[in-house]
């Protein structure tokens, strides 16, 4: 364990590398570009889509009680665009990128947009299958 007091991980894929460099090779630098420029580009976009889908199964969920076909709707649509954008546009938090570093982070990230985009789905399949519970 001596020689590795001079050695932190790469900012993208996070191998061991020294402690002068950022990246382990000029592929982590140019994945981490892209990353940083699609970041930039559509980041506005991706914190719009997200508070609206935040925000609208939270009003979908509450409507379950009153109408429950809209209730329904939204909810699973928010779930769906909310998973499709978390596919599309991995943006992990700044601490996820620093706990997890880059690669893992977004991987992580899509991962949890497969699950919102499942739980949609199972909202919208535990409707369909109950509906005598939550008749009109």
């Amino acid at each position: 364990m001596k020689g590795s007091e001079n050695l932190k991980k790469c900012d993208y894929c996070a191998k061991e590398i020294s402690y002068f460099d950022q990246y382990c090779s000029e592929e982590c630098h140019s994945n981490a570009n892209k990353y940083y420029e699609t970041t930039e580009k559509y980041g506005k976009l991706f914190s719009i889509i997200n508070m609206i889908c935040f925000f609208g199964i939270t009003i979908g969920i509450f409507l379950f009680a009153f109408l429950r076909t809209a209730g329904m709707i939204i909810t699973v649509a928010s779930c769906d665009i909310l998973g499709i954008m978390l596919i599309l546009l991995p943006f992990p938090t700044e601490n996820m990128i620093s706990k997890y570093k880059l690669k893992k982070a977004t991987k992580i990230t899509r991962i949890i947009g497969l699950a919102v985009i499942g739980l949609g789905i199972l909202f919208l399949i535990f409707m369909l299958l109950f509906p005598v519970i939550f008749s009109e």
